[in-house]
């Protein structure tokens, strides 16, 4: 996985938006203005997602590719290397449990207007 395809996987999910709000380099994806996604464009070879903490833990003791989230809160994001042995399915689904993990702490109505779907 690349930058690129990065971006436009995150791009496709409902409601996302992209922006720099730190700095010129970090990439941030957002649905309803909540981070889920973070990359660096010059170290392009990771990127930060939140994760549910026990999942969190299990997948850093799984994976030497998935790391405490670097300047993150430490017990729910986690940094993930995409030049490593993780396969390609494995780092969408680490995208989609971040963003989940995010349209589900959003306000019924807030969820329904991103996804077309009322509960």
């Amino acid at each position: 996985m690349n930058i690129e395809e990065l971006r436009d996987y995150c791009l496709e999910k409902p409601g996302v938006t992209e922006g720099f709000p730190f700095d010129s380099d970090t990439l941030v994806f957002k649905v309803a203005g909540k981070m889920f996604l973070l990359t660096g464009l010059k170290q392009g070879d990771r990127f930060n997602v939140k994760c549910d903490p026990e999942l969190a833990v299990e997948l850093r003791d799984r994976y030497t590719e998935v790391q405490p989230g670097y300047h993150m809160n430490k017990a729910m994001w986690n940094t993930v290397f995409i030049n490593g042995t993780l396969t390609h399915k494995q780092l969408l689904e680490m995208i989609d449990h971040s963003y989940d993990l995010i349209l589900k702490s959003l306000p019924k109505k807030t969820r329904a207007e991103i996804t077309g779907v009322s509960e």
